[in-house]
């Protein structure tokens, strides 16, 4: 079964003859382990598609299916348990708290959903030591590089052993060997841990580590391309393809 599933999405802002729509009867598929990359000019819908498959926002028509539930549909309450039990999120600014250690941040979202704080620190423990973070565990965010934080976040974005990742530009706030890094390991979210991924970026780079790229213009999906290898030396087929479409 998928994981994602949009159908005929569509999110409108406004009325009457200030209405903007953001995206239109968008149709889309994402299967367990697979990391799909969206792309596209500013203004195109890649946010508002993140943000109401992350269930943050309702459509105006059509709907979401996560795991064959229907979240744009739930109330605020079942959306807040969706979030916190089957997704994960990663975002260009990493969002640690700056007086908590590196466990304690990645553990954070277990122990606001009520597991016992010995139980969530080892969970996160875990996955602080698969993302290459197991000597930094009592390090505070000012004690880790941009990179290092990033990695927590992908660390507290795993340790509710979501079954989809959602990354919003999360390479944009980092260095070209730190972004690397975090792409390689979004990569193996998919490849080793089995997660779908669903990232949003502007960096032709690092969307050629993807399996699939859709291109969105004015809220409709305009080109969608699977990627033969994926890794960052395909950099330049996807900027090829932005500058067809005119990204």
């Amino acid at each position: 079964m998928a994981i994602v599933q949009c159908e005929n999405l569509t999110k409108v802002y406004g009325k009457g003859e200030t209405a903007v729509t953001a995206l239109n009867s968008l149709n889309l598929t994402i299967n367990p382990g697979e990391f799909v990359t969206v792309m596209g000019p500013s203004g195109c819908g890649k946010s508002t598609l993140l943000h109401l498959v992350g269930g943050l926002d309702k459509p105006s028509n059509g709907r979401v299916l996560l795991n064959g539930q229907d979240v744009s549909q739930m109330d605020d309450g079942q959306i807040t348990e969706i979030r916190r039990r089957q997704m994960g999120f990663v975002f260009q600014f990493f969002n640690l708290i700056p007086v908590l250690t590196a466990v304690e941040n990645a553990a954070l979202p277990l122990v606001l959903d009520g597991v016992k704080q010995k139980d969530a620190h080892a969970k996160a423990t875990e996955w602080l030591q698969k993302v290459g973070l197991g000597d930094r565990l009592n390090n505070r965010p000012d004690q880790l590089s941009g990179g290092q934080q990033q990695r927590v976040a992908v660390a507290r974005a795993l340790a509710a052993e979501p079954t989809l990742i959602l990354a919003d530009e999360p390479t944009g706030n980092l260095d070209t060997r730190a972004s690397d890094d975090i792409a390689m390991l979004l990569r193996r979210i998919a490849d080793e841990w089995g997660r779908a991924v669903l990232m949003v970026t502007h960096d032709p780079r690092i969307a050629a580590y993807a399996d699939r790229l859709i291109f969105l213009k004015d809220g409709k999906v305009v080109d969608e391309t699977k990627l033969i290898s994926q890794n960052g030396d395909n950099a330049h087929v996807v900027t090829e393809m932005m500058q067809q479409l005119g990204d």
